[in-house]
């Protein structure tokens, strides 16, 4: 992934000297394991830990020739073992290193990650909390209406984002295993206790069956979860970009001193990280479907899915963090409007509270046919011709004859929007 959407501690994650390290772990603990069940003569384990290394320049040098990017790791490291190298490896197969270590990462990607998402839901409930009874428009179809508040909104996205969380520790849990099973999967030439001691080590658990290789509708799932976290980001993102348009300027980005928003115009200050999001969102999304067409492998191994992995893997964990971090920060310094937002509810004099009308007309015994056309009516004139709809239902006999002057005006009152927002906040956080 570019600089520009990477951070450093997932980019270390991903490094090249990280994936050798991992590499080198997972054989020596291995040389640990066959050490112990009397396999391979003590002193060749210790070796390994004490003068294994590699260098990444070596390592490239050598695949050159021999176009083989394990053995090629392999023959570097028995250049600084000495003899005790050709214990290194035994019963193993290329697919035992890279599956393995390819399942650390994602795990090690998926805390980083989690982390994020502690951040944004931490962000979330912070504003939601903050504006539980900021009355603003709802929306259906673009068209205002009814009330909502716009903690409620918030609240709204945080769910979504708790959601996801339970998701990914689901995802970490599926991805998380080891193969050290040898060519084919049958441990004929390695027993399964070295693969429960890498696991051990790493962290990971054993693949209950392996063929050659992990079977990889565990990492179809781990990147559908990602992309289902990269749509939530854009779900917010749009959501936000929709709020700061000029027609509803209800909420904005912050702009930072100095930051100009156009090259030509000098008055704009444009939603352009809200932007980045949906188009990092649509990046990561792109990536699931290769992850999906990578299940079906030919018998008990091929390796068309490593060039997909090799870019996928590095780039929408890369990509979400910087996605995920970015978000945190724009809830963080969201700047919001109350004053618009309550100018837009009050807009045409009352229209957001039309359906009371219609259910207050029903218990007054009108029909919801009768009810709906007298309400209709009025609305569709404030919306064509201005004037206010309180006013014009005031002014209808057939209005304040059922329902009075007073009853009339209750139906207006906004505090009824917020009533049951403390019920909702309890089902969505938990606690108060």
């Amino acid at each position: 992934m570019i600089p520009r959407y990477s951070r450093p501690e997932m980019a270390r994650l991903w490094a090249t000297e990280t994936k050798f390290q991992i590499w080198f772990e997972i054989e020596a603990h291995a040389c640990d394991a066959l050490a112990e069940l009397g396999v391979i003569p003590r002193a060749a384990a210790e070796a390994v830990w004490q003068r294994g290394r590699f260098e990444v320049a070596r390592i490239e040098e050598i695949e050159r020739e021999v176009h083989h990017d394990v053995i090629a790791f392999l023959t570097n490291l028995a250049e600084h073992v000495g003899p005790e190298a050709r214990f290194v490896h035994q019963g193993m197969t290329s697919s035992d290193v890279l599956d393995t270590a390819f399942a650390v990462q994602l795990s090690r990607a998926s805390d980083v990650l989690l982390a994020d998402l502690d951040a944004v839901l931490g962000a979330l409930e912070r504003q939601a909390r903050a504006h539980k009874f900021t009355i603003c428009v709802g929306r259906s179809h673009g068209i205002h209406a009814e009330p909502t508040t716009f903690g409620l909104k918030l609240a709204s996205h945080h769910a979504a984002f708790a959601r996801n969380r339970a998701r990914l520790e689901a995802a970490r849990a599926e991805i998380a295993t080891c193969a050290i099973s040898g060519a084919v999967g049958t441990f004929a030439t390695i027993d399964p206790r070295v693969e429960a001691h890498v696991a051990a080590k790493l962290g990971l658990v054993p693949e209950p069956i392996s063929t050659q290789v992990i079977p990889r509708d565990r990492h179809a799932q781990f990147f559908a979860t990602l992309g289902v976290i990269a749509s939530s980001v854009e779900a917010l993102a749009v959501e936000l970009r929709h709020l700061q348009r000029t027609e509803v300027g209800e909420a904005e980005e912050a702009f930072a001193p100095g930051q100009k928003g156009s090259s030509a115009m000098p008055h704009k200050r444009n939603p352009i990280l809200s932007e980045n999001l949906t188009g990092l969102a649509r990046l990561v999304r792109g990536m699931v479907v290769p992850a999906l067409e990578n299940v079906a492998l030919w018998h008990e191994r091929d390796i068309s899915h490593s060039s997909v992995e090799r870019g996928i893997g590095p780039d929408a964990t890369t990509l979400l963090d910087f996605a995920l971090v970015r978000l945190a920060r724009v809830i963080d310094g969201l700047v919001v409007h109350p004053e618009r937002m309550r100018a837009h509810v009050e807009r045409g004099g009352g229209l957001v509270y039309s359906q009371r009308v219609l259910l207050a007309l029903t218990h007054a015994g009108v029909s919801r046919e009768d009810a709906y056309r007298l309400v209709q009516r009025h609305a569709l004139a404030v919306l064509d011709a201005g004037g206010r709809f309180a006013d014009r239902l005031a002014a209808d006999p057939a209005v304040t004859g059922r329902l009075g002057a007073d009853g009339l005006a209750r139906l207006f009152d906004p505090t009824d929007d917020t009533r049951h927002a403390d019920t909702i906040f309890a089902r969505v956080f938990g606690r108060p």
